[in-house]
């Protein structure tokens, strides 16, 4: 007697279904985050005992959310099918809300933090896409530095110039000298794929203008003898 066939599955493509997968998962986080926050916005920093563990639980959910959404639009990058979009954007105002976004954490920290921009800049660029780029490094920057963390932009060379600075300790010399081609692969005993500064190139050479187009460094000293993280867009 002849054995009954295996049923049929339908192929599937994989880089569409973890994608699928991977926006479930970001969707899920970006309610716990809130849910988080709206704990962190009713209690008192001196009187909640365990207001430091609710601060640090809700940055390592922003930054697994952050990094889902990474993936997200490097697939949409890799498909051709994300919106690039650029447009002027008031770079004051852009400051602003990066460091709104992260007054909690920065609070529960105690991590001061200063930003400068140019007067009356405006710049053409992704928001969506820098903004991705600059909160990473900011949440980053926030993580390993001593008590202090420095946001600014400003025109350089006929380039915008976005740099976020920390009194840390800096960045290893590893880090410095992979970051040229950030494609330095998944490091186990770091626990680090590279992900973010992956990211971050591949946004930065999304922007071009004639035979320029963005970079990113990463350098140490700088304003505050930490890290520093530059962004530069043509």
């Amino acid at each position: 007697m002849s054995k009954p066939l295996a049923p049929a599955f339908p192929s599937v493509d994989m880089a569409t279904f973890l994608a699928s997968s991977a926006h479930d998962m970001k969707n899920s986080i970006s309610l716990l985050i809130r849910g988080l926050e709206g704990i962190l916005g009713t209690v008192d920093a001196t009187s909640f005992a365990a207001y430091d563990d609710l601060a640090q639980m809700t940055y390592e959910a922003k930054r697994v959310n952050s990094n889902l959404i990474q993936l997200l639009t490097l697939y949409k990058i890799g498909q051709d099918i994300y919106p690039f979009d650029p447009q002027p954007v008031a770079l004051g105002d852009f400051i602003d809300i990066i460091a709104a976004q992260s007054g909690e954490l920065l609070k529960s920290q105690g991590v001061a933090l200063e930003h400068a921009c140019e007067p009356d800049l405006y710049w053409d660029f992704d928001e969506d896409l820098v903004t991705g780029i600059i909160g990473n490094a900011f949440n980053n920057a926030i993580h390993y530095t001593r008590d202090r963390v420095r946001l600014s932009a400003a025109r350089v060379d006929g380039q915008l110039e976005l740099r976020i600075e920390d009194n840390g300790g800096g960045y290893p010399r590893h880090m410095l000298d992979e970051c040229a081609d950030c494609m330095r692969g998944v490091d186990f005993a770091a626990g680090s794929t590279g992900l973010g500064l992956y990211f971050s190139a591949i946004v930065a050479r999304m922007h071009r203008q004639r035979e320029r187009c963005g970079e990113i460094r990463l350098e140490n000293g700088g304003a505050l003898g930490g890290g520093c993280f530059i962004l530069r867009l043509p």
